[in-house]
């Protein structure tokens, strides 16, 4: 028979809550009369969590890789489902009422994510910090950058079909799994609906794995690695137009006081055009490794832009910063009016060869694209 639903968690010395889990999670399949499987991802449990599990009845699959990413994945990867709903192995998640995930992905959802917020509030479900500061920041973070409108990012409780997962191409290895799996659903453009969760109190004596603050920055890290458009090309180009404008009326200026922040207004200007730049490595360096999907306009990057063009206008704007700067030596005898000219003709020469230099490293990097390209 055909497994339609494989229901997977992962694990890490659960010994006290597994058993409920799996029996839970084969109590649904059960009394729902869906054909289906529970399958563990242990994480080198030491407290005979594989034991507990394989006698009820789960597949255990022993995963070497630390990490919760790594656990959930090695878990996914030997699922049977159609759809794959995980969940964790604390006894905090509603696995008796998972009807609502199974059938929104039976009616063409390919990704179903929880939302604790919208299900029933229970006391102590959830630390003060998580469910007030860290999960409503990450929360915002993550629908800004990715343009996504999910109410609770890190719901441990989701869904998706087996096909939309093979598509994600997920690497992380940690707790900002959890946050790639949306980012990526997003970025896939999947069909995707948030349902209400109910989260309990952990069942466990011991002290959690997830670790707020370190943890916490560990999806912050992931959201801004995963969209170079916020941690590169926005701050670059506010700091280029606060850059050129204060540089222009500091250079429009009769007022010598003024001069003393030009190199400041200048460099600015300079740092921006290195974050531009970096923004367009990022981007085809995490393409070409599958880190974030191939945009549809990804291959007229490589059109528009080449290793000649690009060594042209860096070329052009060398030659130009250093006939200015040749020409203040010669018609100007004011040190200040000298240097109004040959603090910005040094940035545009340095902007010219940072710019040649990107070229070359741009075209090295679509090297690993010429097969995609061609065939296209």
């Amino acid at each position: 028979m055909s497994i339609e639903l494989s229901i997977v968690m992962p694990c890490l010395n659960e010994a006290e809550t597994i058993e409920s889990c799996i029996k839970k999670a084969f109590n649904f399949l059960t009394r729902n009369n869906i054909s289906g499987e529970v399958v563990i991802g242990d994480n080198g449990s030491v407290d005979g969590s594989q034991q507990i599990a394989i006698g009820l009845g789960a597949q255990v699959i022993d995963v070497k890789l630390k990490g919760y990413g790594s656990a959930t994945r090695g878990a996914i990867d030997n699922a049977n489902g159609k759809y794959i709903i995980t969940a964790d192995t604390d006894d905090s998640h509603d696995l008796e009422n998972l009807i609502p995930f199974l059938d929104l992905l039976r009616s063409g959802y390919q990704f179903v994510m929880g939302n604790r917020f919208k299900g029933d509030k229970l006391d102590n479900a959830m630390p003060f910090l998580h469910r007030y500061l860290g999960n409503p920041v990450l929360t915002f973070i993550g629908n800004l950058f990715f343009k996504t409108n999910v109410g609770d990012f890190h719901c441990g409780l989701r869904g998706f079909t087996k096909e939309a997962y093979n598509r994600m191409e997920l690497k992380t290895t940690g707790m900002e799994f959890a946050s790639e799996i949306v980012v990526k659903a997003s970025m896939l453009n999947l069909k995707t609906i948030e349902v209400p969760t109910t989260v309990f109190p952990s069942g466990r004596t011991r002290k959690a794995h997830l670790r707020t603050f370190p943890d916490g920055w560990r999806h912050l890290r992931f959201l801004l690695l995963y969209s170079p458009k916020w941690l590169f090309l926005i701050p670059g180009l506010i700091c280029m137009v606060i850059g050129l404008v204060s540089t222009a009326y500091i250079m429009g200026s009769s007022k010598n006081h003024y001069f003393v922040w030009l190199p400041c207004t200048t460099s600015l200007f300079l740092i921006s055009f290195q974050f531009v730049l970096f923004f367009a490595l990022t981007k085809i360096y995490a393409t070409n490794h599958s880190l974030i999907p191939r945009g549809k306009n990804y291959n007229k990057l490589f059109k528009y832009f080449t290793l000649e063009k690009g060594l042209l206008v860096g070329l052009l704007m060398f030659v130009v910063g250093i006939t200015f700067m040749f020409l203040s030596f010669n018609f100007y005898q004011e040190t200040s009016d000298i240097l109004k000219i040959t603090i910005p003709s040094s940035i545009i020469i340095a902007m010219g060869i940072q710019l040649m230099l990107f070229s070359f490293f741009f075209s090295i990097l679509g090297l690993g694209d010429t097969e995609h390209k061609i065939g296209s």
